[in-house]
């Protein structure tokens, strides 16, 4: 499987033809949909969800399916069966992926702001984007994508998240309001600065590929 990261929290799994495109946002360029066999989105905030390119891409490609939660798909009134509503504890097929969906709410930003629903999905027994929570799946993780920065996070939280999900590797996802200052400063903390976890921590600018 490979690994493509996109702007923001946006990435793409591609296995042979198949391509999954996980949290197009508004800081992600609408291209990465191209080819894409399937989208899942985490939650309804704009830098995971941006409405108009998502439902530009399904008119452009009637083959075109998501899995998300219900309040995402409630925004994605009209499209019918193309639409799939999971949750907690769901095991499903997209595309030939086998995901498996962990987590029910985005992480607390303040406790005045309501918390939206959010889902974190597992792609292949491998990959786990849990979007704007830190869920620790009940299962192993071979790559956790770790949201690197957010305004419910602080870096102490995300070390002790790292150590929790003992995952063998992890890349940053939700970095697109760091500066370059700021990358570098929260991915030392995260790597080689920080006291440390069992899991190496890496960065992929947007673009970049890994196989996993």
């Amino acid at each position: 499987m490979e690994l493509t990261k996109h702007g923001h929290a946006c990435v793409v799994l591609s296995d042979g033809d198949r391509r999954l495109a996980i949290d197009p946002g508004i800081f992600t360029d609408p291209a990465a949909l191209a080819g894409t066999s399937a989208v899942l989105i985490t939650h309804e905030h704009p830098d995971h969800f941006a409405q108009d390119v998502v439902r530009a891409a399904l008119d452009a490609d009637p083959a075109l399916e998501v899995w998300t939660n219900g309040s995402v798909a409630a925004r994605l009134e009209g499209l019918g069966a193309r639409v799939h509503v999971v949750g907690d504890g769901d095991a499903v097929d997209v595309a030939g992926f086998d995901v498996h969906v962990h987590g029910e709410l985005h992480a607390v930003i303040h406790p005045d702001i309501p918390r939206v629903p959010n889902v974190g999905f597992l792609v292949g027994g491998q990959v786990f984007h849990p979007g704007d929570a830190l869920t620790v799946p009940g299962e192993p993780v071979a790559t956790l994508l770790l949201p690197m920065h957010a305004p419910w996070s602080k870096t102490a939280e995300l070390i002790d998240y790292v150590r929790a999900v003992d995952a063998d590797q992890a890349y940053a996802v939700h970095d697109g309001l760091l500066s370059d200052a700021g990358l570098g400063i929260v991915s030392g903390l995260l790597g080689e600065k920080g006291p440390g976890t069992p899991t190496p921590f890496s960065r992929l600018s947007p673009g970049d590929s890994v196989d996993l």
